[in-house]
């Protein structure tokens, strides 16, 4: 059975904190979805908060101390990224932020990444689209298409791990592991373009 190494970072500031509670039902979720697949899933889970000392010095010296490299070695060298924030002001949170301004700007590019975000009210959850999504974007990282969103209200009887919640976790984690098994197929079968020269590309225009 193959494993998958899965990086969960959380920017819960709270504890206990509905950004981790949200993140530990992606981590199960997407576990879940790999054991379909007849492989398992090592999940490594962050505290962003437990670091923000050692992310504001990076900020400020340029210098990451070793806790801090440790974990930004592996979120770079995991296969996929759980990535969860608050949301304050209708955006991410400036931990959440300061983190992913502190990595290599090429430490994500092509990794699968599902979002999540909470807020206080149904209303932040535009910011998914509006500033969470771009982010990554930005750092080209291949986030899934659903994204997911907890108001409190979600962690209610209707909602939470036995309601939408759940449901939306699972469409995610499927998309995320698709994501996660299209980064490893080998380069044959995307196409044989990007291993050809630029000459071997111009001799077969027209034919």
């Amino acid at each position: 059975m193959s494993e998958r190494k899965i990086v969960v970072l959380s920017a819960g500031l709270g504890v206990p904190s509905s950004s981790r509670m949200l993140a530990d039902q992606l981590a199960k979720s997407v576990a879940g979805r790999f054991a379909l697949s007849e492989e398992s899933a090592a999940i490594e889970t962050f505290e962003l908060r437990e670091y923000a000392v050692d992310i504001a010095n990076n900020m400020v010296s340029g210098y990451a101390g070793p806790k801090l490299a440790a974990m930004i070695d592996a979120v770079a060298s995991a296969d996929a990224l759980i990535a969860v924030t608050p949301v304050f002001s209708a955006s991410y949170s400036g931990l959440f932020k300061s983190f992913f301004d502190v990595i290599d700007k090429d430490a994500l590019a092509g990794k699968p990444v599902l979002v999540g975000a909470t807020g206080g009210t149904a209303r932040h959850s535009l910011a998914l689209d509006y500033a969470i999504r771009p982010l990554f974007s930005y750092l080209r990282a291949r986030t899934t298409q659903t994204v997911i969103f907890a108001a409190p209200e979600d962690w209610g009887s209707e909602g939470g791990a036995g309601g939408s919640i759940e449901r939306r976790a699972e469409r995610a984690a499927a998309e995320l592991v698709a994501l996660v098994h299209e980064s490893a197929a080998p380069e044959a079968g995307r196409g044989g373009v990007e291993s050809m020269s630029f000459e071997e590309i111009l001799a077969n225009v027209g034919h």
